[in-house]
């Protein structure tokens, strides 16, 4: 019943990210279940099941993708789709407190199935695919690559950091390179460190070129 549930996920993500830009198509989405399974069988923790279904979902609603959506999407597919009702509540808890800009809002809890999904998305952020989506989602929204004059922002709110249009060389400094120090696992924060040397070396070597 479980791998049912799962491939009709599949072909509704699928179908809502056909024409979504290629930082939060459904490679994103394969790429953050995979690290999320990943992460699950080194930390044996959370419900396998629910993690896989959060990765699939995570971005179903996002601000990114459908502005103003509210979760509509997200709850007519959970309604339809015979997952029950604890488990439901579940799987929109991790996305609801899953995105970088929820860390500007309340405290909020834990569970071992959030620690995971969250850690996989914000893998994805970081290191070489993480600089690949910056520059292929800045470049959407018609964003500077970098503006020397322009500095970075420490955004106090979840409204600031929604509404920027701060340079995607400035959003490295404003979100990716924190990421590291928020992975919630283990293995998140071994598979972080890599990546994240990764994109340090990169901005050294563009502002080394950008100032020859």
């Amino acid at each position: 019943m479980s791998r049912d549930i799962i491939k009709a996920t599949e072909r509704f993500v699928k179908n809502h990210l056909e024409n979504v830009e290629s930082g939060h198509d459904w490679w994103h989405i394969t790429r953050v279940r995979g690290m999320a399974l990943h992460i699950y069988s080194r930390e044996k923790a959370g419900d396998p099941f629910i993690i896989e279904m959060a990765a699939l979902l995570h971005d179903i609603d996002d601000y990114k993708i459908t502005p103003g959506n509210n979760n509509d999407l997200l709850d007519g597919f959970l309604a339809e789709s015979g997952i029950k009702g604890a488990q439901q509540d579940k799987i929109r808890y991790i996305i609801d407190h899953i995105s970088f800009r929820d860390s500007f809002g309340p405290s909020y809890e834990h569970i071992p199935e959030l620690d995971t999904v969250q850690d996989a998305d914000r893998l994805d952020a970081i290191g070489a695919t993480g600089i690949a989506r910056a520059f292929n989602y800045g470049g959407s929204l018609g964003l500077d690559i970098y503006n020397p004059g322009e500095k970075p922002v420490d955004y106090k709110s979840t409204g600031e950091y929604t509404s920027s249009r701060s340079s995607t060389i400035n959003h490295f400094y404003e979100k990716l390179l924190r990421l590291k120090d928020m992975m919630n696992t283990k293995t998140g924060r071994t598979m972080a460190e890599e990546r994240h040397r990764y994109m340090e070396g990169f901005l050294k070597q563009f502002m080394n070129e950008w100032s020859s």
